[in-house]
């Protein structure tokens, strides 16, 4: 088996937790590209060392590299992808995939057409208990599905001095609390269902209509001085909440915020089946609470021996031993070694095609929130 040569471009927040997961599984991080070699060199030890290339250009002109991670802000994230395929390099890329939904078809029909693997760093699907949560659900074991519920809470946008380049459309999209976490928690639970969005209603509020704009960088999650800022008009919604019609006739409600003190970084879900419901919190991602109506509820524990096959396959540590965020990108990464690997295997790493779909549903939620109406997806396909 080849060791695969990846290179990376971005090296802030999420930068580093990619280089990490991939060495950690054998891939051979070769180096990183910032939008300056300056800016490279200062993030060196954070990104584990390893070459600074002077641009994405190089990376794409390095023919030892197999693959790209595409961890920079979401406006280059479509013309990096493109250009990463057509260079021949196999592509994942953080999310949202694209801007919009008619550059992320574009991006879906040339990977189709180059054959490459191309995934989308929905990692959130690689908690060991999120599968195991979908064999029960596939396994009959919840009946019919009735109502998938739950919320992505965090407090790091809270005051109006909190900053990230996130608060900017032209960097960031139109939309803010739903595209950067209200995504993961939409695609999670579409995974872990196997439900499609039939048609959504949305409502956005904007706490903070002005906030104070650092004048000079400033790293995500680290806090500014007020007095070195100016006022800088918002216009993408802190909060959202959603109501959803999936096809069948299951309901669902999501809230996503990002003003919410002391929830750090909280995505949870309920699904209530006919026969039995389960739920599940990001925060202590070791227990998956299973409820019954005519016997005791109960909480499972991570513990391979006690898991259903696909959850094992994902599971690093016996019982007892916790695991957590980081290892979801590890597991992420092993699906897409996998599938690079065998490119004809079954692979179940999230691809393309998922990155589009949640923007068909990101831009439903969108039309349905700035109209005030229930948008169907057909809408927008």
């Amino acid at each position: 088996m080849a060791t695969v040569r990846a290179a990376v471009v971005g090296a802030g927040f999420i930068g580093p937790v990619h280089v990490e997961a991939l060495r950690r599984i054998g891939v051979e991080v070769v180096g990183f590209a910032e939008i300056s070699t300056s800016l490279a060199e200062s993030r060196k030890v954070a990104m584990g060392g390893g070459k600074v290339y002077e641009s994405f250009e190089a990376i794409l002109a390095d023919p030892t590299i197999d693959l790209v991670h595409i961890t920079s802000p979401n406006h280059l994230h479509f013309e990096q992808s493109k250009a990463a395929l057509l260079a021949g390099k196999n592509v994942l890329c953080e999310k949202p995939l694209a801007m919009n939904t008619t550059e992320s078809a574009e991006l879906v029909a040339l990977a189709k057409k180059t054959g490459l693997v191309a995934a989308v760093n929905f990692n959130v699907r690689y908690y060991p208990l999120a599968h195991e949560a979908r064999a029960r659900i596939q396994s009959g074991e919840l009946g019919e599905l009735v109502a998938v519920h739950g919320s992505y809470l965090q407090d790091w946008l809270l005051y109006p001095t909190d900053w990230s380049w996130r608060l900017e459309k032209q960097f960031s999209g139109k939309m803010r609390a739903i595209a950067d976490i209200g995504s993961h928690w939409l695609d999670l639970v579409t995974f872990i269902t196997g439900l499609k969005i039939e048609s959504v209603m949305a409502d956005f509020k904007t706490l903070h209509a002005t906030r104070k704009k650092p004048t000079g960088p400033i790293a995500t999650y680290a806090e500014s001085d007020p007095n070195a800022a100016v006022d800088y008009p918002i216009d993408t919604e802190d909060y959202a909440s959603v109501l959803i019609r999936f096809v069948g006739g299951a309901r669902g409600v999501v809230t996503a915020s990002q003003l919410c003190a002391g929830r750090k970084n909280q995505l949870s879900f309920e699904i209530d089946g006919s026969k039995e419901a389960l739920a599940w919190n990001s925060t202590v991602p070791n227990e998956l609470w299973i409820g019954h109506r005519e016997r005791p509820n109960e909480i499972l524990i991570k513990d391979p021996s006690l898991l259903s096959p696909d959850a094992r396959n994902i599971t690093s540590y016996p019982g007892g031993h916790n695991e957590g965020f980081a290892d979801t990108f590890k597991h992420l990464y092993r699906d897409v070694d996998a599938a690079m690997q065998d490119p004809k295997g079954n692979h179940k790493y999230p691809t393309f095609e998922d990155g589009h779909y949640e923007l068909l549903v990101g831009e439903a939620i969108y039309l349905s929130a700035t109209t005030d109406r229930w948008v169907r997806l057909d809408e927008i396909q």
